[in-house]
């Protein structure tokens, strides 16, 4: 409870200045209220009782003064208290975006998009929405209950002992109302995650669910989850009811007592009507915001579980993060080095890599194969520092990369991944994303490298064209090309292509190999690749099976050693040889083309 003060002290403790004006505000708001009661049993017993018209001018007056003050202080106070929420608001969502970012990919494997997408939204709205009206009216009740009841005491003891008795059980159910909806409440909202995730899922696979016409399973699935939502909502609000009617009846019961036992001492004379009626006043004063001590005890747990769930975000540290003192990082040369390297996940016992040894040259062209599951992305994927490696080192020109600025390291690195991701912008800004400052002649330049110019052109607004959510207004082939000249724009020391040609068609593909093969010169190029056309070229192929590295060499240098990767090209890639020298020598007629399902190396 202590720590989670603690963090919301750090969220409003920037606007400490606007804080104090909003209290200031808010005591004179309770003064002012407070007055009333007073000035109404000084208009019965000297004005109506004792006839004096000019009294009741004088009040009447100062009734109508401090109603107008009270309502300009009042529109200052709500409008400051309002842009301190939206501010706190606007302040951690920012802080948790930021963090997002720098959280490892570790991180993300295991959090669902959707849990993170309610924790930025929905937990923020039910802290912003209790930093706003809720919190300052719960201030408006403490301050009035303090006031109130040392006002009641001082006039008459035993009549506000009567007036405030029923006040007790009322702050106890409160209390314990509050100890448990916070829980209920943390319930709710990792329910309400689990929702947006299916949500997320879906819109995102809505394809692969209409293909295998399963909208109904989807439905099914959703409803499922959103009557665990409906369940646990209804249980905070069977909570709530409980404690809200006792409220009511305890608060019209105060009136009742004071009515009673304060109306047989005026009749006895022991005090005057008029201080009856302000002892009445004083506890409908209380009596509405008595009433929402329910719902703000509510709005406090809500907001508690959203200050919860937020800053278990924000309280994980990244995994991989630049050192305190890095190394600032120079233009690579390029050479990389891999030394005794193995990796696991995180709560897996499984190695994916095995003692890695391995030494790439600058400027060295380096094809990966192997079977699914053989550890090829895991392997580049150490590079930019994605996941860090669980023993060994991994090096760039002999300086091991935990020891070098994260951002300045991956600056450097040009990375093409088999699936595409475009951003739902113009395809210009989808070019430039490494490079936002770059001119119109570059991007126009790394979109020819790339074999994306021409198509770009024959879109409606060319390269103003936007692509629509993940790129899917364009083909699979034609995001493949643009995430190319993306990565290529960057002009990087280091260029990684995790099978960034599966997409394309062979035509195609040849002419994005005869782009590269300038462009590569002069970088260090790694690539995970299943057609031989891309496999044979290279300086250095690596063939890996169960997390190692079985062979290394060239085309002709494997081949020769008659092991797996004889293998996989006598059953795979000697087939798909003939097949593209056909196609590249050939006028293409689809009906002299065998569509076989091809066995993919990835």
């Amino acid at each position: 409870m202590k720590r989670h003060l603690r963090n919301l002290k750090t969220l409003v403790k920037p606007y400490f200045r606007q804080i104090v004006l909003a209290s200031v505000f808010l005591l004179i708001l309770t003064v002012i209220e407070m007055a009333f009661p007073a000035i109404i049993r000084q208009v019965i017993d000297v004005g109506l009782k004792g006839g004096d018209q000019r009294f009741l001018i004088v009040a009447a007056g100062l009734i109508l003064g401090l109603g107008l003050i009270k309502a300009l202080v009042n529109f200052r106070e709500q409008y400051l208290t309002e842009w301190i929420a939206h501010h706190v608001a606007y302040d951690l969502r920012n802080r948790l975006y930021n963090h997002i970012q720098r959280l490892s990919f570790q991180y993300h494997d295991h959090m669902p998009t959707g849990q993170l997408i309610s924790r930025v939204i929905e937990d923020v709205r039910s802290l912003q929405s209790f930093a706003g009206h809720g919190l300052v009216e719960l201030a408006r009740i403490v301050i009035l209950l303090v006031g109130i009841g040392i006002l009641l005491f001082s006039r008459d003891p035993v009549l506000a002992a009567i007036a405030i008795s029923p006040l007790i059980p009322m702050v106890l159910l409160t209390t314990d109302f509050g100890k448990r909806v916070g829980r209920l409440f943390l319930a709710v909202d990792n329910t309400l995650g689990e929702l947006s995730s299916i949500l997320q899922e879906n819109v995102v696979g809505v394809q692969v669910v209409r293909a295998f016409a399963q909208e109904k399973y989807e439905t099914d699935r959703f409803d499922q989850t959103n009557r665990k939502l409906f369940d646990r909502q209804i249980t905070v609000v069977r909570e709530w009811a409980k404690v809200m009617p006792s409220t009511i009846f305890l608060v019209t019961l105060g009136t009742i007592l004071i009515l009673w036992f304060g109306g047989q001492m005026a009749i006895r004379g022991e005090i005057t009507v008029g201080e009856l009626v302000a002892f009445n006043s004083y506890m409908l004063l209380l009596a509405n915001p008595a009433q929402q001590l329910a719902w703000l005890v509510n709005a406090a747990g809500e907001a508690y579980a959203g200050l919860q769930r937020t800053f278990e975000i924000l309280e994980t540290e990244p995994d991989i993060q630049s050192p305190p003192n890095p190394i600032p990082c120079p233009v690579f040369r390029g050479e990389i080095q891999f030394e005794r390297v193995s990796f696991r996940y995180k709560q897996s016992e499984r190695p994916i890599l095995r003692d890695i040894n391995l030494k790439i040259e600058p400027n060295q062209r380096v094809a990966i194969i192997g079977a699914t599951g053989s550890g090829k992305t895991t392997l580049v994927n150490l590079i930019p520092r994605f996941y860090d490696v669980s023993e060994g080192v991994v090096k760039i020109d002999g300086m091991d990369i935990r020891q070098m600025d994260l951002p300045s390291l991956r600056r450097q690195i040009g990375i093409v991944l088999q699936t595409s991701l475009l951003f739902s912008t113009t395809i210009r800004e989808n070019l430039a994303y490494g490079r936002p400052d770059a001119s119109e002649e570059e991007i126009i330049a790394a979109a020819k490298a790339a074999q994306a110019h021409e198509f770009i052109l024959e879109l409606p607004q060319g390269y103003d064209t936007v692509v629509g959510e993940r790129g899917v207004t364009l083909s699979g082939g034609q995001r493949q090309r643009i995430a190319i000249g993306r990565a290529l724009l960057m002009n990087p020391r280091i260029l990684i292509l995790d099978d960034s040609t599966s997409s394309v068609d062979t035509h195609t593909e040849h002419l994005i190999q005869k782009a590269l093969s300038t462009l590569m010169e002069g970088r260090t190029t790694l690539i995970i690749a299943q057609r031989l056309s891309t496999v044979k070229k290279a300086d250095l192929i690596l063939v890996m099976d169960q997390g190692r590295i079985v062979e290394q060499g060239t085309h002709h240098q494997l081949l020769a050693l008659d092991g797996l990767y004889r293998q996989i090209y006598d059953l795979q890639l000697k087939n798909q040889e003939e097949l593209e020298d056909d196609l590249l020598t050939q006028p293409i007629d689809l009906s002299r083309v065998n569509f076989r399902s091809r066995n993919s190396l990835e």
